[in-house]
């Protein structure tokens, strides 16, 4: 059945003093809330090795704001509920050289990866490469009439 998040908390539990006064129901709660939240993380973590992101460690909680790049606190903290993605929007994040592109593109990344959404980080010349590889093989065919 694969609970392994359960078996851990089973044998916690069993080492801790305080869990002798638990009911049997309390017990079996904080097995599966042990499972759910493990479950979780796994999905996560598996989410994140697939996205590929060039800065694991950025998130949007680090974003300092103080920095003279004109971002948007405003338009960033509304990007960062991930509701573009849910809404099938595209975002494109432009600015001069050094300024925290990657990094911002990895922390809404990481962000999107939380909220339970694939993620996948490329950067345009090598998304350029692809998508023409893919329509010389045929995987994909763009539309020659734009109505």
């Amino acid at each position: 059945m694969k609970l392994d998040g359960m078996a851990e908390a089973f044998i916690d539990l069993q080492a801790q003093d305080a869990t002798v006064e638990l009911s049997h129901a309390e017990w079996l709660g904080l097995l599966v809330d042990r499972e759910v939240a493990s479950r979780d993380t796994r999905r996560f973590q598996t989410r994140m090795r697939a996205a590929k992101l060039r800065h694991i460690g950025a998130a949007i909680e680090d974003v300092d704001f103080r920095t003279p790049r004109k971002l948007d606190r405003a338009l960033f903290q509304q990007l960062a509920t991930s509701r573009w993605i849910k809404d099938a929007r595209n975002l494109m994040i432009t600015g001069p050289c050094g300024v925290g592109k990657t990094w911002i593109a990895c922390a809404l990344g990481q962000k999107a990866c939380r909220d339970n959404c694939t993620v996948i980080y490329q950067r345009l010349p090598r998304l350029f490469a692809d998508l023409e590889l893919a329509h010389g093989d045929g995987r994909f065919h763009a539309c020659s009439d734009p109505s």
